[in-house]
């Protein structure tokens, strides 16, 4: 029986898409669903820890937010046009893929200026081809050493934070929507499960003797993509950069082999692990680019648990967690979610699924 988008469709009042992250990034609120008993409890995100034991292992993404969100003026008419940088395909030649909006105003040839917070102008980039409707491949002009253009776009950027956070990114953005163990730059939104995670808690959980093992996935929009095909095998997703060390290979591989519970922090995570699976159902070291669409039925590899925030209806990724706990319970679990009024998505809360 195929799998139906369709099956993923649920009434969520929008007013609990948060809006703000949690005063403290740990005491968000957790929902933790027992796939063997179907129980939910209602806890604490700092609670976590007391479901772990010495030597389990959390799998945490380390991809690092960049500011991708410019704001630039057409040539000759001065209309401003958003440019949201999603990845760079050439560093001498300064080409990039990128979103803009509106798209319909901008067409190959078309020349943008970009200028600082004094009004002086710092960056031109020129339209050179059209990628998809609303993508295109832009070339920068900068006189200057590649530091310096990174060190430009950096100051010309804003905190990508997505389009349903009805507001301009606020100082609190630059520190809350970025991992606290954030380190390679590549990403053009959160890995939002890992946003719960303090430096306190991280702390309490290396003097329980639990392992972290880090692994890279740079998200990119693809993650956030809608769905047009009710046949969920003919959806195709973007493909999006991830590396796994020799090293975090082998530390989630001697958990598997002692049975120790093995948690994927977010989808991301989940992703990169399925990603690389040897014969045996191991985790290999590797790089490279991954389009892995995850939907029920998908047999999981690697990691036995899973953190992950609440998601937005008929997405990839409401429909990779349903894969993981199953349709039904999760699908409960969400409208549990919707009368306890949790917070979703980004910012929002989370779900411990066991």
């Amino acid at each position: 029986m195929r799998t139906k988008l369709s099956q993923f469709k649920f009434d969520l009042p929008e007013k609990l898409i948060a809006q703000y992250p949690s005063k403290e990034r740990d005491e968000s609120r957790l929902m933790v669903v027992d796939r063997k008993t179907g129980k939910i409890e209602h806890k604490l995100f700092k609670d976590i820890i007391d479901y772990f034991d010495d030597k389990d292992t959390f799998i945490f993404n380390n991809t690092k937010v960049f500011p991708a969100r410019l704001y630039g003026t057409k040539e000759k008419n001065g209309a401003v046009i958003e440019v949201f940088l999603l990845r760079e395909l050439n560093s001498s030649a300064r080409l990039w893929d990128v979103l803009v909006d509106p798209a319909r105003k901008i067409r190959v040839g078309n020349k943008l200026h970009f200028n600082d917070a004094n009004g002086h102008e710092v960056l031109v980039a020129e339209v050179v081809d059209n990628t998809t409707s609303r993508g295109r491949t832009i070339r920068f002009f900068f006189d200057g050493d590649d530091d310096e253009f990174r060190k430009t776009l950096r100051l010309l950027g804003n905190t990508p934070l997505p389009k349903y956070i009805n507001r301009k990114p606020e100082a609190i953005d630059e520190e809350r929507y970025q991992t606290v163990y954030a380190k390679e730059t590549g990403a053009v939104a959160a890995p939002t499960a890992g946003l719960h995670f303090s430096r306190e808690l991280l702390k309490r959980m290396e003097i329980k003797g639990i392992e972290f093992s880090e692994v890279t996935l740079h998200v990119g929009l693809g993650t956030f993509r809608s769905i047009d095909v009710e046949d969920l095998s003919k959806h195709k997703m973007d493909a999006e950069y991830f590396s796994i060390t020799e090293e975090a290979a082998r530390k989630v591989n001697e958990a598997k082999a002692e049975n120790r519970r093995i948690c994927a922090v977010g989808t991301t995570s989940m992703r990169t692990i399925e990603s690389s699976v040897s014969a045996g159902k191991m985790l290999k070291a590797s790089e490279g680019w991954t389009n892995l669409f995850i939907y029920p039925p998908y047999d999981f590899s690697i990691a036995n648990s899973m953190i992950t925030n609440f998601h937005l209806p008929k997405t990839s990724l409401i429909i990779m967690i349903s894969a993981f706990g199953g349709h039904e319970l999760i699908m409960d679990a969400y409208q549990e979610a919707i009368k306890e009024k949790y917070r979703f998505f980004s910012y929002g809360d989370a779900m411990l699924i066991l």
